[in-house]
């Protein structure tokens, strides 16, 4: 009953959210305008933002490092699967989903190779504020259109959010450099809860602390920060390349605004971000840029396509070869029992990123690792 409720809840929000984006769309212009979009910049957007995923697993690779040997090959095809499963399935279950099969087919601990993700999360984040906390303090007059005052709150709210994220890594900086204080500290809910269950939440706590070993490895540290701002660069190329198509001009840079929003927009759980991603292009594009609302329409609908069609072709083609159907995936990501209300956004084939909540994921994978043996093995155990 709960999924039932939840699957309904998110098919409304994202007829509301397209109903949004089209409320003023002309369907004939948009036709037109789309039309007209120069279709070898296209190409180039797609090619630009298949290279994000190549740049993605080998980011991946090198977090998952401390954990145990990963194949960057087992590193592409379950980040693909992933963010397939993200475009077709509400719930985020590819956040869930690909540490699960990255970890049963290299014998690593699940719940530390979910900790990775989140590490991820909170790289995207903070590169994608920093690329706009770029822009927005450096870019010239005329470049922005519209009211002023609405820039200065853009760059007031960006400022405190890159703030905020350089923080958190601090912080996670800080906890993961002794997971096994985290693993004492959690012991202390003994008093509150039976010894039994405290002792799992203790385990769980500990591993997941140890999933954040890279943060204890400076090299490897930059070098999955260093691999964080070539990958969006790429991302803010695509979007950049697509606008550029339908006639929208602006500088590269402004592409790091545009990403910005679209990183807020899809925020929201629906399937691939639609609606979400629309609008919140939309919103961008013609309040700072001045593009025409059914120019902008098209420019949207077509960047979509270009962000998240290619990589979901190539993840189905993946998970036929592994054999994953649908419903076993919505099984394994515990039948959208995470938690996105805590979600940074996380863009599909864009690749932004929202964080599914770690008690779900502590469920599903804990689930997961009693009926496959495999994952239940600790990082020492499970590398080969």
């Amino acid at each position: 009953m709960r999924l039932r409720v939840r699957t309904v809840l998110i098919f409304l929000l994202t007829i509301g959210l397209l109903a949004f984006f089209f409320r003023k769309a002309h369907p004939a212009e948009v036709w037109a305008e789309t039309r007209r979009a120069d279709p070898a910049l296209l190409v180039y957007a797609v090619i630009v933002t298949g290279l994000t995923y190549v740049v993605r697993a080998w980011r991946w690779q090198s977090l998952l490092a401390p954990i145990g040997p990963t194949r960057y090959t087992v590193a592409f095809e379950t980040t693909v699967i992933g963010f397939a499963a993200n475009a077709l399935i509400p719930g985020r279950v590819g956040e869930v989903l690909r540490p699960y099969l990255l970890a049963r087919r290299e014998h690593l601990n699940a719940t530390s190779a979910f900790a990775t993700v989140i590490l991820e999360r909170f790289l995207d984040l903070a590169t994608v504020l920093l690329l706009f906390a770029f822009f927005v303090f450096t870019v010239g007059r005329g470049v922005i259109s519209g009211d002023p005052a609405k820039l200065a709150v853009v760059k007031f709210g960006g400022g405190v959010a890159a703030a905020s994220a350089v923080a958190g890594l601090i912080i996670l900086f800080a906890l993961a450099g002794h997971p096994e204080r985290l693993g004492r500290a959690a012991l202390r809910v003994e008093r509150l809860l039976p010894a039994r269950l405290a002792g799992v939440v203790a385990a769980f706590v500990e591993t997941f602390a140890q999933g954040l070993a890279v943060m204890r490895h400076p090299a490897r540290l930059v070098t999955a920060l260093a691999l964080s701002f070539p990958m969006w660069m790429s991302i803010a190329a695509g979007i950049w390349l697509t606008s550029r198509a339908f006639h929208i001009t602006f500088p590269y840079t402004g592409s790091f605004l545009v990403m910005t929003m679209l990183v807020v927009g899809v925020a929201a759980p629906t399937p691939g971000g639609v609606g979400a991603f629309h609008a919140a292009y939309q919103f961008a594009v013609t309040e700072f840029f001045a593009a025409p609302g059914d120019r902008a329409v098209g420019a949207a609908i077509v960047l979509h396509a270009v962000s998240f069609v290619p990589v979901t072709l190539l993840g189905l083609l993946f998970m036929a070869r592994e054999g994953l159907t649908f419903g076993r995936a919505r099984r394994i990501a515990g039948e959208g029992g995470t938690d996105d209300t805590g979600a940074t956004g996380a863009m599909g084939a864009t690749g932004a990123t929202g964080a599914t909540g770690a008690k779900g994921a502590r469920d599903t994978i804990g689930a997961a690792a009693e009926s496959d043996p495999r994952l239940a093995r600790g990082p020492e155990k499970g590398a080969r």
